[in-house]
């Protein structure tokens, strides 16, 4: 069973963590099931993200679509992934998305704590696309993202589409690292 990554030491706490997610990633590949079940397992461990104030280190986990479209969605996201971390203004709550190492940033977001879509009973932060109207055109205006704090630093993150009727589906696992 996963737990939150804890310690006394919340840098060797976080380095932990941030390694377990790179190990399930790598995991992924060869055991999905499991990995899934670990990682819904770390997030239902998490509380919501907060305090997260400039940028942040992204690492993608995993999609969860379908196994073979799993396949090769990673086989693709493993020689080319654009996509850096995301940088947060706490005080305005919102932030971008940073791309290509932090060079460039685009897809900007609100961001507030409420209910989870897919457990209503757990708070997250969520990643809201759909108040910035710019992000309509690129289809983003249907992902929530959410995230939660599984270490001191170390936050994992569920990427939702929002099918017809308002429902979410889980399309893919990241996670942050926040200095």
């Amino acid at each position: 069973m996963a737990t939150v990554v804890a310690g006394t030491d919340a840098a060797a706490s976080g380095d932990a963590a941030w390694m377990q997610l790179h190990a399930l990633r790598e995991r992924a590949r060869a055991d999905r099931a499991g990995a899934l079940s670990t990682l819904r397992e770390l997030f239902a461990s998490g509380r919501a993200s907060a305090g997260i104030d400039g940028p942040a280190e992204g690492r993608f986990v995993a999609f969860t679509v379908q196994p073979a479209a799993d396949r090769a969605l990673g086989a693709l996201a493993g020689l080319w992934m654009p996509w850096s971390g995301k940088r947060f203004d706490a005080a305005a709550g919102s932030g971008e998305n940073l791309l290509l190492n932090a060079r460039l940033s685009a897809l900007g977001f609100a961001t507030r704590v409420e209910p989870a879509a897919l457990d209503p009973a757990r708070e997250v932060l969520v990643i809201d696309y759909a108040a910035v109207p710019s992000n309509r055109w690129v289809g983003m205006s249907r992902v929530r993202d959410e995230l939660v704090e599984i270490a001191p630093g170390v936050h994992l993150g569920q990427a939702l589409w929002r099918r017809a009727g308002g429902r979410h589906t889980r399309i893919a696992w990241w996670a942050l690292r926040a200095s």
